[in-house]
């Protein structure tokens, strides 16, 4: 009970819930924030300046960038161009000289090692012991008639030291005409030198295998047993690969001249029709 008062006063005011006044702290609190500790600044750090970008700088280099990379991609098209350009010329050039001249890379005729080949002398009659050992790797058949289904000829002359020498007849045809037996695809009839290619099909046949089923030896130094060196032509032309790959097509005029070729090659046949 604050002083002065008497109990009743006090008492009175108890009863009208009357509380004393608050003391006065506003010095207290003053006091309280004059001690509170504060944090201290932190220290100044040196400011850099911000750059200035050159608009110009930068605007000329990206095109020096790019220009760059332009050329090195023109000089890598450029490259390749040139080996595409090289690679089709050489493969031209190969293919041409191939059709012309392929003596060198041609490889030996393996029909010379067919039984009843022979390495002989004139004259070459027609093998026909082992004839029919052969007809197989000839990819030849024996026939009992004439296959005329496809129909081509070509003509044979051969020379020795400029003399003709004769072709004879019934080659591919075993028993002859006399005792007949059966007729390959690839024959002769008569001592004219023409050459009857007569399929069920259109096969090929090279001359190779014409002198195989006849049974005379055939290589790039050889003829039968004549390796002094020969020249053979088509049409005229002379040739440059082994005879044995020549691929047999409809009218050529083949010739092979050992040793001293003939005063004139022939270059046509008549054929009469055929």
């Amino acid at each position: 009970m604050p002083r002065g008062e008497s109990s009743g006063e006090a008492e009175e005011k108890f009863a009208r819930c009357e509380l004393p006044p608050p003391a006065d702290r506003s010095g207290t609190i003053a006091r309280a924030l004059a001690k509170k500790v504060r944090t201290p600044a932190p220290p100044k750090r040196p400011v850099q300046a911000p750059q200035r970008r050159d608009p110009k700088r930068a605007r000329g280099k990206q095109p020096t960038d790019d220009r760059r990379r332009l050329w090195i991609i023109i000089a890598v098209l450029a490259a390749l161009a040139v080996a595409g350009i090289g690679s089709a010329l050489y493969f031209a050039l190969r293919d041409n000289g191939t059709s012309s001249s392929s003596s060198s890379a041609a490889a030996p005729n393996t029909f010379n090692s067919l039984p009843g080949v022979r390495k002989i002398k004139l004259p070459w009659p027609p093998e026909v012991a082992h004839l029919q050992d052969r007809l197989a790797p000839l990819n030849l058949t024996a026939n009992p008639t004439e296959q005329l289904a496809y129909h081509i000829h070509q003509h044979l002359d051969i020379y020795l030291d400029g003399k003709h020498v004769t072709v004879p007849q019934c080659i591919g045809i075993y028993g002859c005409y006399q005792n007949f037996a059966f007729i390959t695809e690839l024959h002769t009839h008569r001592t004219d030198g023409i050459i009857h290619v007569e399929a069920p099909s259109n096969k090929h046949y090279t001359l190779g295998t014409f002198f195989a089923q006849w049974g005379i030896y055939l290589s790039k130094d050889c003829v039968g047993a004549y390796c002094q060196g020969y020249k053979w032509y088509v049409n005229g032309k002379q040739q440059t690969e082994p005879p044995y790959a020549l691929k047999l097509e409809p009218h050529q005029e083949i010739v092979i001249a050992i040793g001293k070729p003939p005063a004139t090659i022939p270059s046509t046949y008549n054929w009469n029709g055929l």
